[in-house]
């Protein structure tokens, strides 16, 4: 099947800012035909890149942008699933099932919403590739971050079991995990709904740690530059990291013992 105009297409979820604004500007910058989206939707430039409305909570929401993109174009060659949000530091217990269940339904469900929209089309047209934009928290824990952590471990695991499954009809999947990026995703934090006064001083101290991190975290531009390595990858791996810090995690996630990368951990975070 041909592309219209010749163009790859891609479609980017979660594009108005951080990651996901650099993702879709990184690729409209090298030839991709790109639709990225946001709950508002808007007009952007270059003229490359358009924006849809998309709420990747919502089945209607994600098959009405998927069609549009399939009638404007008549294919999508490259999902990058980027849309989340997090849970502010807190202790597990202070988040309800209900705000479990809605991190779930934005970060988890929403690529799987994705995922069932998009693959019909890219099995008719032969082929296709899926990113999905996990964490180095899918491959190893942090404190204080537990919801968060949980939903990017299912991204990982989705990710790898969706590419076995697809990867004989020319589909390939992958999850590219960093590190902390300089993005709002922290400052736009979902407040925990029933906070504890027993996690208060942890919160603070947590909070004013992260902030360090984040003033030396690498720009969202690196991950761009690994999401438009692996799209054109010709035999893509399951899973990346993205920037120096992530690979380091993954390297001591693979060498050390538990203990001692538990201890690294808290000591990073300075958790007594």
């Amino acid at each position: 099947m041909m592309k219209k105009n010749d163009h790859a297409v891609a479609f980017v979820t979660g594009a108005s800012s951080g990651l996901g604004k650099a993702t879709a500007t990184r690729l409209a910058e090298a030839g991709y035909k790109v639709f990225g989206t946001s709950r508002r939707g808007a007009s952007a430039s270059p003229s490359s890149l358009e924006m849809l409305p998309l709420d990747v909570t919502s089945d209607a929401s994600v098959k009405a942008a998927v069609a549009e993109v399939i009638r404007r174009e008549g294919r999508i060659d490259l999902l990058v699933n980027n849309a989340g949000f997090n849970v502010a530091v807190g202790g597990a217990e202070e988040s309800s099932i209900q705000q479990a269940q809605d991190i779930f339904d934005t970060n988890f469900f929403g690529i799987v919403r994705m995922t069932l929209a998009v693959v019909p089309h890219m099995r008719q047209q032969g082929g296709g590739r899926i990113i999905n934009i996990g964490s180095v928290l899918g491959f190893m824990a942090m404190p204080y971050m537990a919801l968060y952590a949980a939903t990017k471990h299912a991204i990982a695991g989705y990710s790898k079991s969706l590419d076995h499954e697809l990867r004989n009809i020319g589909i390939r999947v992958s999850v590219i995990e960093p590190a902390f990026m300089k993005t709002a995703i922290d400052a736009n934090a979902r407040e925990a709904d029933a906070k504890l006064d027993a996690y208060r001083d942890v919160r603070i101290a947590m909070d004013k740690r992260l902030k360090e991190m984040l003033t030396v975290a690498e720009d969202p531009e690196v991950v761009a530059d690994t999401v438009l390595k692996v799209a054109r990858a010709a035999s893509p791996k399951a899973r990346y990291t993205s920037g120096t810090a992530a690979a380091r995690l993954r390297l001591m996630h693979t060498l050390l013992p538990a203990s001692l990368l538990d201890a690294g951990v808290r000591k990073q975070l300075r958790i007594a």
